[in-house]
């Protein structure tokens, strides 16, 4: 029996390690491009263009968190015998809600135009709001490579996806575009994940809708979804409030030192988030397998993510008016950067705590430690921006790397065991 449980063992390592291989792999084509786009970008848009752009997509990441519902999750993590019926359910869903979505953005910008006191965002706010009835095409084929763990070819969608986006923002930074060279591409690129999609997944609605699995789905992703819900306005809480308070101009500068400074490390953490996941309900009925594979990938985040965020904090002095002009060191880029970055040493171990609880079928306990988080992270960067940008980012900083440690050894420590107890029983 220990020779099984050891050869299973060596199984979903070397398959964790290759999925992260796999998704590591893709993201590292991400940021080359990333890299090369983010540097024509910052010399050629102003802080303003930034500021726009900003809030453009902040709007379309609010909106878009509803096709983040949990379904695609609950496909998952299904039992073999539900899946077919699960996958029918799903796509009359994901249609729906895509509709609702849809017209929803639209009558919001004109809102959010006002909020601004800028019309010049409800274009690009009614653009963007069209992914939403393209990507339905496609959900459920993605959910099933999720589930099958084929990462490789999920990996391969995304960074033939995401490279194409940043290619084609560099060409239209290039011609001028301003704000538009962001949020147009978005937008243009939306059909390579369907194409891909259906490429490599032979799943196809050939049979009617049903509804007969919407309870199992709505119960496991409600719960899903309202983390989600707290997840991007916690992500996006910092750039609403600078963005009113301060100013656009403001917003532009801490919205590059965001994406310069921690798009390499949240890069990182989504491929661990993805592997991990899949490997977790994989093993959940496997209390000692479980275990290990989660304490595991705790030192494997430690390893890869501590280093990283080390490495790249420390040369930022150097490497941002060297790669992206001195412009944004001579408006105080650079230490809210720093700061920006070094709020990624916690983020992938609250992650894993995370997912543990999402992998056991418990959401509620990840629902209820991100509303706290959330709120106390509003309630500081509230207060940090009397300080301007610097001290909002003093505030993110600071409540990551305070509360998210607090978090991971409760679940890990507290609540882990008693579910390992439950699957011996």
């Amino acid at each position: 029996m220990n020779r099984i449980q050891t050869l299973q063992q060596r199984l979903f390592q070397d398959r964790f390690i290759r999925n992260i291989g796999w998704m590591g792999a893709a993201e590292l084509v991400i940021r080359v491009f990333r890299l090369i786009t983010t540097v024509i970008l910052a010399r050629f848009l102003s802080a303003e263009d930034y500021g726009l752009a900003a809030i453009v997509l902040m709007t379309y990441e609010f909106i878009r968190v509803f096709t983040r519902n949990g379904i695609a999750d609950k496909i998952v993590q299904a039992d073999a015998s539900e899946v077919e019926e699960l996958c029918r359910t799903a796509y009359g869903l994901n249609w729906l809600i895509a509709g609702v979505l849809f017209t929803f953005q639209c009558l919001a910008s004109l809102a959010i135009a006002q909020f601004y006191n800028n019309s010049q965002l409800i274009l690009p706010i009614c653009l963007i709001a069209i992914t939403y009835l393209i990507y339905p095409l496609a959900m459920v084929q993605t959910a099933l490579i999720r589930r099958e763990n084929r990462l490789n070819i999920l990996a391969l969608i995304t960074s033939v996806q995401v490279s194409t986006d940043n290619v084609l923002t560099a060409i239209l930074a290039l011609s001028g575009m301003g704000m538009w060279a962001i949020v147009l591409p978005k937008f243009l690129v939306a059909p390579i994940w369907i194409i891909l999609t259906f490429k490599y997944h032979p799943w196809r609605m050939t049979k009617s809708l049903t509804f007969a699995g919407g309870g199992k789905i709505t119960s496991f992703a409600s719960r899903v979804l309202g983390i989600e819900l707290l997840t991007i306005f916690r992500e996006n809480v910092d750039y609403l409030l600078i963005g009113r308070f301060l100013s656009v101009q403001a917003l532009g500068v801490y919205y590059f030192a965001f994406n310069a400074g921690l798009g390499l490390s949240l890069s990182v953490i989504n491929a661990i988030r993805v592997s991990l996941f899949s490997d977790l309900c994989d093993l959940n009925s496997q209390a000692t397998l479980f275990t290990q594979r989660y304490m595991q990938s705790l030192r494997k985040i430690a390893l890869m993510i501590v280093p990283l965020v080390i490495f790249q904090s420390s040369l930022a002095p150097f490497y941002v008016p060297l790669i992206f002009g001195h412009k944004w060191v001579e408006r105080g880029a650079v230490p809210i950067l720093i700061l920006i970055c070094c709020s990624a040493l916690s983020r992938p171990f609250a992650d894993a705590a995370s997912l543990m609880f999402r992998a056991f079928g418990q959401p509620q306990i990840e629902l209820r430690w991100n509303l706290v988080f959330t709120m106390c992270l509003a309630i500081a960067i509230s207060l940090g921006t009397n300080w301007g940008i610097l001290g909002a980012a003093i505030a993110v900083t600071a409540t990551h790397l305070i509360l998210q440690p607090l978090y991971t050894i409760w679940a890990t420590r507290q609540v882990l065991p008693k579910f390992l107890q439950e699957v011996k029983g």
